[in-house]
């Protein structure tokens, strides 16, 4: 059996790193960007770092700033059009999932425009054509999706998120720059770290999972183990750049390997509360470590050892995995993760139509565990 992996053209990483957008724009002989954000990062000066080095660079760009979190099918539409009115010929995504989501669809359908409905690109869609070229420049460290064939959209008419994977889609270059998280709140901070570290895990743990792919995400696990509370606690520089770098490389495993229940039941919080993705998976993640524990082979020890415990080797499987779980259950809560949906003003009435949605979220057969209608119901109570 092969094993695909995709991965960006080309990555730059660490401080400084949006200035070499114009020598790779130059290169490729593009006109005018789009460029793909949201209201927020203009508001607070983020976006104006990319804005100032293409203006010196005396390169043309509209803005698109019309999203929101867990975008939804009217937005990647109005991006299209928005797109089509600029006359660009390339995009520059500046943000989180929500940005990056957001011009992933769009991108796929200006080359795909069999595809305007939005709805009809979930799960793999046959698409013909590679996306726009895409820049994506991630401003939070969690979501990897500046290097992933994933997307999410969300359907309110239908009140669910539905996940699109396609090689089609992923960004020719990805523009890893620490500066551009500097000022994340503590609170994004946190939940983003946390959504990377349920990728990592959900990337070692999925049955597609393979030898390189387990070299990625167990990194990247260490990484975020060992920065995450300086990165939100202490304002670590150095720790968010290697949170930056953390993230970015558990995308280059899960994206190619799958995810789990984790996110197959964090997906119907967004569409139902509009809750913020990472928020919702931080959550989430030690209760559907919990339940899959038995089913991890020896995975679970090396999670354990890279978080830091100690005499991983002299313990039972059913030790080291506990150690792993209450070593990732400490993390969430020493950067002040809410630990009960009911904090995050869920509703006990809406637990049989979320479990509902995750059953039928695309995420949801890639968890080791095969999970039942009862189970995910249980587990949403647990955490509830």
């Amino acid at each position: 059996m092969a094993n695909r992996m995709v991965w960006n053209g080309t990555a730059y990483f660490g401080a400084g790193a949006i200035k070499n957008i114009p020598e790779e724009v130059a290169r490729r002989g593009f006109k005018k960007a789009l460029i793909v954000t949201d209201k927020d990062l203009i508001k607070f000066g983020v976006a104006k770092k990319v804005f100032d080095v293409l203006e010196e660079a005396g390169l043309a760009y509209a803005v698109f700033d019309s999203l929101k979190q867990n975008p939804t099918i009217k937005n990647v539409q109005d991006c299209v059009a928005a797109f089509k009115a600029a006359g660009a010929d390339y995009m520059i995504a500046i943000g989180g999932g929500s940005s990056m989501d957001t011009a992933k669809g769009t991108g796929i359908i200006i080359n795909n425009p069999e595809y305007a409905d939005v709805r009809s690109l979930e799960g793999v869609a046959p698409t013909k054509h590679p996306a726009v070229p895409t820049f994506a420049v991630p401003t939070t460290a969690g979501t990897a999706a500046e290097t992933t064939i994933n997307y999410v959209i969300t359907d309110e008419e239908k009140r669910r998120k539905f996940v699109c994977v396609d090689p089609h889609d992923i960004p020719q270059i990805a523009v890893v720059d620490a500066d551009m998280m500097s000022s994340m709140p503590k609170g994004l901070a946190a939940a983003t770290g946390m959504d990377a570290l349920t990728h990592a895990i959900e990337g070692y743990i999925t049955p597609g999972a393979w030898e390189l792919s387990d070299m990625f995400s167990l990194k990247s696990i260490q990484l975020i183990a060992d920065n995450l509370r300086a990165a939100v606690n202490d304002d670590c520089s150095q720790a968010k750049e290697n949170m930056a770098l953390g993230q970015y490389v558990t995308g280059m495993a899960y994206s190619n390997v799958g995810l789990g229940l984790v996110h197959g039941m964090a997906h119907p919080l967004g569409a139902f509360y509009d809750m913020p993705h990472g928020v919702a998976n931080a959550l989430l993640l030690p209760y559907i470590m919990e339940y899959n524990a038995d089913y991890t082979c020896e995975k679970y020890r090396e999670i354990a050892r890279v978080f830091g415990v100690e005499g991983v080797d002299k313990m039972s499987p059913a030790e080291y995995r506990r150690a792993a779980v209450d070593a990732v259950r400490q993390l969430s809560k020493d950067v002040h993760i809410p630990q009960k949906l009911s904090e995050l003003n869920v509703k006990e009435a809406d637990l049989e139509a979320l479990t509902e949605s995750a059953f039928a979220d695309v995420c949801t057969p890639g968890n080791p565990r095969k999970a039942t209608k009862e189970d995910i119901l249980a587990l949403y109570k647990e955490a509830f």
